[in-house]
């Protein structure tokens, strides 16, 4: 009796945690708009740059759609548990393991190996408290991705996957904490002193 209350305050609080994130990611406000635009425009920008001048010299793929999916979260829900960097990273990187792994044992039985990859990433991404809904696309992407994306093998979870994450997390880091209503990640010390350290610099250029 008395766990299965404590399970019901628990079930409560988390659901109240949610509608709180929720109604205020929607609220309207430009100059939150403004910074997710930026920090998005930004991140993908610099991978879609690098994909651009310098991967193709050596054949590789660093843009992937998941990172679509992955900036809504981490510019626009900066305040999501989903957001946070243990889930943003280790989702990603789980996810792109298990798909690549899912793909060597099964290549040729797409029927399987698609829903195999995702559903087992999305288990997997549970039980490591890492759950980044992207993630189960990262995992798919390595199963019914093009030629090239297959060729990778294991390297696809460090390029483009760990890199692309990588940019991405750093991006994040700095247009969510130009202002003081944005703290990314919400509970991390981190983002106190970069952003204390970032409104000093600011005050001692402007005097």
């Amino acid at each position: 009796m008395k766990k299965g209350r404590e399970l019901s305050k628990k079930i409560n609080r988390r659901a109240r945690i949610s509608k709180y994130v929720i109604y205020k990611e929607t609220l309207v406000d430009i100059g939150e708009q403004f910074w997710s635009f930026l920090g998005a425009f930004m991140g993908i920008g610099l991978i879609a740059l690098l994909q651009s001048f310098y991967l193709p010299k050596i054949e590789n793929v660093l843009l992937i759609g998941s990172f679509g999916a992955s900036s809504v979260l981490i510019y626009g829900a900066i305040e999501s548990p989903l957001a946070q960097p243990r889930n943003f990273i280790g989702g990603q990187l789980l996810s792109a393991f298990i798909g690549v792994t899912v793909y060597k044992l099964l290549p040729d039985i797409i029927w399987l190996t698609a829903p195999l990859a995702v559903a087992t990433s999305i288990v997997v991404m549970q039980v490591t408290k890492t759950l980044h809904p992207p993630g189960g696309a990262t995992a798919l992407i390595a199963v019914i991705g093009t030629a090239k994306i297959k060729s990778l093998g294991y390297f696809y979870v460090v390029s483009p996957v760990l890199m692309g994450t990588t940019i991405l997390f750093i991006t994040a880091l700095i247009f969510n904490n130009m202002t003081k209503n944005r703290r990314y990640p919400t509970n991390g010390r981190f983002a106190r002193v970069l952003k204390r350290n970032f409104l000093r610099g600011k005050r001692s250029y402007t005097t």
